[in-house]
C-alpha cells in the first residue's frame, strides 16, 4: 500500500502544500516545474511581472492546448471508427461470399 506524502510545490512565487501518494508525487513535481517554465517564458517574452497576469496567462495557455488535445481526440476517434467500419464491411463481404 502507498501512503501518502507530504511534498512542496512551488508556484510563481508561492510555495502549496499537499498530500500525494508516491505515484502522484513525480506528476505533480513535473507539473509544477511545467507550470513554472512558462511563467518564465511569458515573463521573458512579453516583459510582464505581475504574478497574476502571468499566472492569468499560463491558465489560459492550458486550456487552449487541452482543447487543442480534444479536437485532435476527436478527430482520431472518427478516423479510428470509420476504419474500423471499413474493415467491418470488408470483413462482412468476405464472409458472405
Amino acid at each position: 500500500m502507498t501512503g501518502n506524502l507530504s511534498i512542496r510545490i512551488k508556484i510563481g512565487d508561492r510555495e502549496y502544500p499537499l498530500k500525494a501518494n508516491a505515484l502522484e508525487e513525480e506528476r505533480l513535481r513535473k507539473a509544477g516545474k511545467i507550470i513554472n517554465d512558462k511563467i518564465k517564458t511569458f515573463r521573458d517574452k512579453f516583459g510582464i511581472d505581475n504574478m497574476q497576469d502571468l499566472l492569468a496567462m499560463v491558465a489560459f495557455d492550458c486550456q487552449v492546448n487541452a482543447m487543442k488535445l480534444e479536437e485532435q481526440e476527436v478527430e482520431t476517434n472518427q478516423i479510428i471508427s470509420s476504419r474500423l467500419n471499413s474493415i467491418e464491411e470488408l470483413v462482412v463481404s468476405a464472409v458472405s461470399e
